[in-house]
């Protein structure tokens, strides 16, 4: 219930943007956002329905105070200043604030190079920026290495031992003329901006000289230096054919979390990725939105933004450049490559969060709270199957919190409903109980089902008519399908906070079973679909069938072939008739 001094100051609120500030009974600030339309958006906090953490920070809030500005960019500024003065409790911040390395390439006489962490120095030119910093400093290295530039920042009086390993010009000691310094800076720049085609060649003719030559040791420091440029740019592999500089946000969501993936092209070539999580807060686009402002306070702004927004005008209004939400072309790939990793964000941060917890004390906490002896070995079911197609169920087993393979189950489900969850379950339990109790080996403390109430249910009932009391609960989801606690046989509900440690333990388990699922059946529909295709086919024998099934290990592989393609391994007509009972599956 809100407050009637909070409903009452409702309707006051202008429509116009700026910055809103909540306040605990305290007085103490614990949360502060910013809005195009103030009244829209702190009216939605107290006269919509909430859950999870913007409940939390809603329940908690005593009154609340805005700052009108003039324009959404301003309310940005002022909103970022305003967190990083007061650091309220509720927002969730990307905790960085490192700025990327660049290449600095000094331009007056003398030129030399080194990391620099902005670019205003008008005396240099920039490449980059690097997420890796390593990245960069192998670059310094290797043009160093390669060009006689000078290493030392000051001018000495006398010449070091780069000048004599011939590393150096040495203008320490000698006048270089303009045409040679202005014939280095060409071939760096050319180096930095990716055109190293003319550098490559040039040392492989000295290396196979040096060799022709018998000067061995020379080729082989030349053959390092060639290899040392070829693994250098396999890290700008990645070209667009749009050779602007652009940064590609995509953001996805889990359990919870939410990471923010970023994808670096500078003049078309890919310099590197970033990827931020952090626990999710409101609306997900609008956290995404305030991630992407946020990370624009510490980086420079390249010459376009993509993003996978919808409400791209948000971040127009803010940003001085080119801001696009991808519909079609290029950019979707784009977005599609920054998503993939968003998601491999998460799944890292689900499988490594807290690795070097204490497992055991974790698991006794779980036995606290289940109110059950503490389950050192934990055995996680799941199942998987396609509308009903080659149903499998899987075991996974924990063994004081960590995974012990050798103890993994598979199951061909049997049952003639193979999309019925419930019978499946209850087909694997059986099974896998009736004949540990049959070889007296029953090393389970705790049982968990991937699924809710129905699966707790149907595990029991396999148990009971085993007359076998082994505790069974059910990984239980919320209304946003989010994973957020145990669920037992009568209903209860043991909430976990997607903050604990205990909650990152039970995630690892959860992806385990799941993974294992899944790969057995992505196993089980290859060769079975695979089999049933062949097998009606006129003129595929056990031979072709071989060969097919060698060129074409799963059913994916087997749909990217072409008709011509296939015609290499079948007759023509042969490879018609199964491309075409492929393209009918």
């Amino acid at each position: 219930m809100i407050s009637e001094l909070i409903k009452s100051e409702l309707n006051t609120i202008p429509t116009k943007p700026g910055v809103y500030l909540m306040f605990d009974d305290k007085d103490n600030i614990i949360y502060i956002g910013k809005a195009k339309n103030l009244k829209n958006r702190v009216s939605q906090y107290f006269l919509r329905s909430q859950s999870g953490k913007v409940l939390a920070m809603v329940s908690h809030v005593h009154h609340y105070q805005t700052i009108i500005t003039k324009t959404e960019k301003e309310a940005f500024i002022l909103e970022m200043n305003l967190i990083q003065t007061h650091y309220p409790r509720y927002n969730i911040l990307l905790r960085d604030d490192k700025h990327y390395p660049y290449i600095a390439l000094r331009k007056d006489n003398d030129p030399y190079l080194k990391i620099s962490r902005d670019t205003k120095n008008k005396n240099y030119y920039y490449f980059g920026p690097f997420p890796t910093s390593t990245y960069a400093y192998n670059v310094i290295k290797l043009l160093n290495k390669i060009y006689p530039l000078r290493k030392c920042k000051n001018i000495p009086s006398s010449p070091c031992l780069y000048y004599h390993l011939g590393n150096c010009l040495a203008p320490c000691i000698n006048k270089i003329n303009k045409e040679e310094y202005q014939n280095l800076y060409l071939k760096i720049k050319d180096f930095l901006s990716g055109k190293d085609d003319s550098l490559k060649k040039e040392i492989k003719e000295k290396m196979i000289k040096a060799s022709d030559n018998l000067e061995f040791e020379k080729a082989k420091e030349y053959k390092e230096l060639l290899d040392s440029i070829i693994h250098i740019n396999e890290k700008q592999e990645v070209e667009i054919k749009n050779k602007t500089s652009k940064d590609v946000f995509a953001y996805s969501t889990r359990e919870g979390y939410i990471s923010l993936a970023i994808l670096l092209y500078r003049k078309g070539k890919l310099l590197g990725k970033d990827v931020f999580v952090v626990p999710s807060f409101g609306d997900e686009e609008e956290q995404a939105i305030s991630l992407i402002e946020q990370y624009y306070s510490n980086h420079e702004l390249p010459n376009t933004v993509v993003a996978n927004i919808k409400d791209i005008e948000s971040l127009k209004d803010i940003f001085d450049v080119n801001v696009i939400s991808a519909s079609k072309g290029e950019n979707i790939d784009l977005i599609s490559i920054a998503t993939t990793n968003a998601r491999q964000g998460l799944d890292e941060h689900f499988m490594s969060a807290r690795l070097s917890d204490d497992n055991l004390a974790l698991l006794e906490e779980l036995g606290s709270l289940l109110s059950i002896d503490i389950p050192l070995r934990i055995e996680l079911f799941d199942n998987s199957h396609l509308q009903g197609y080659y149903p499998v169920g899987a075991m996974v087993h924990f063994q004081n919190g960590e995974p012990l393979k050798k103890m993994y189950r598979k199951y061909n489900i049997t049952s003639n409903i193979g999309n019925d969850d419930y019978t499946s379950m209850k087909e694997v339990i059986y099974r896998r109980y009736s004949r540990a109790k049959e070889e007296n080996n029953l090393n389970c403390d705790l049982i968990l089902t991937d699924g809710g109430l129905g699966q707790v249910h149907a595990a029991k009932e396999a148990l009971d008519a085993l007359e076998l009391n082994i505790p069974v609960y059910g990984l239980f989801k919320n209304d946003k399908h989010q994973t957020s606690g145990l669920i037992d046989k009568d209903g209860n509900v043991y909430p976990i906070s997607n903050k604990s440690k205990l909650f990152f333990l039970l995630m690892r388990m959860q992806d385990e079973v799941h993974r294992f699922a899944i790969s057995f059946h992505k196993e089980k529909r290859s060769k079975g679909m695979n089999k049933s295709i062949y097998d009606e086919i006129k003129g595929i024998g056990e031979k072709r069938k071989e060969i097919l099934k060698k060129n074409y290990p799963t059913l994916d592989d087997l749909k990217s072939a072409t008709v011509e393609e296939l015609s290499q391994f079948l007759p023509k007509d042969v490879a018609i008739s199964l491309k075409e009972k492929i393209e009918n599956l």
